[in-house]
């Protein structure tokens, strides 16, 4: 599975990069206007910080022809730049043309098998279904994951699916197990599933285990 920082904050992507884990970064505009600044300045650090990853960045116009426009120029920031396209009906056209023209698409604002089906035919490379949201209405976001991946197995769809809004360790832990492509996490989420408190105090018994034995070098 990769791991994508859903996040525009430039430390911290470079912070984590070095681990190994971090495989891409998602952005959108609510991402970059918290950060402030030039956001195209933004997006192409990103891009530099990761240079073998995909880098995520979303258009902003409505228009379905100003949004293949702007598609194409923001393809064209980064070798490694993913276009970020709402799952709307006006957009399919425009959808359908750039992955035509060669345009790596990531097809956001996803919520049912039968959109995803759309985006799949289609041949997007990402689908991001946003788990959270589902739960923000009461119902459990994850089981659209396990539908998608069942779909693209049956049918034998190149498109991955990135499973997006995970709000906590468990919507993370949910989408592992749905065999889920990618999970692209919020910073706090990413950290604090590296952590846990049996880890830290095992480490606390064998350090003061080991100061029994009164060894001042090893090996």
């Amino acid at each position: 599975m990769k791991i994508f920082l859903d996040t525009a904050d430039t430390e911290s992507i470079k912070k984590w990069s070095t681990t190994g884990l971090i495989d891409g970064v998602t952005t959108n505009p609510t991402l970059l206007s918290k950060e402030g600044g030039d956001p195209k300045k933004r997006v192409l650090d990103i891009c530099a910080l990761l240079p073998n990853g995909d880098v995520s960045i979303e258009v902003t116009q409505k228009e379905p022809q100003a949004v293949y426009k702007q598609a194409k120029i923001i393809s064209e920031l980064s070798k490694n730049v993913v276009v970020k396209i709402p799952c709307h009906k006006s957009y399919y056209a425009v959808i359908n043309k750039l992955v035509k023209e060669g345009v790596q698409l990531n097809i956001t604002l996803v919520f049912t098998l039968l959109q995803s089906l759309m985006m799949a035919k289609l041949g997007v490379k990402y689908i991001s279904p946003f788990v959270g949201r589902w739960d923000d209405i009461d119902v459990p976001g994850t089981h659209v994951l396990e539908e998608l991946r069942l779909m693209i197995d049956t049918y034998k769809f190149e498109t991955q699916v990135l499973a997006a809004s995970l709000r906590n360790v468990r919507h993370f832990h949910d989408a592992v197990l749905s065999g889920a492509d990618v999970a692209t996490l919020p910073l706090p989420v990413f950290e604090k599933s590296l952590m846990h408190p049996l880890t830290d105090k095992g480490m606390v018994k064998f350090d003061a285990d080991w100061q029994k034995l009164g060894v001042r070098q090893f090996p």
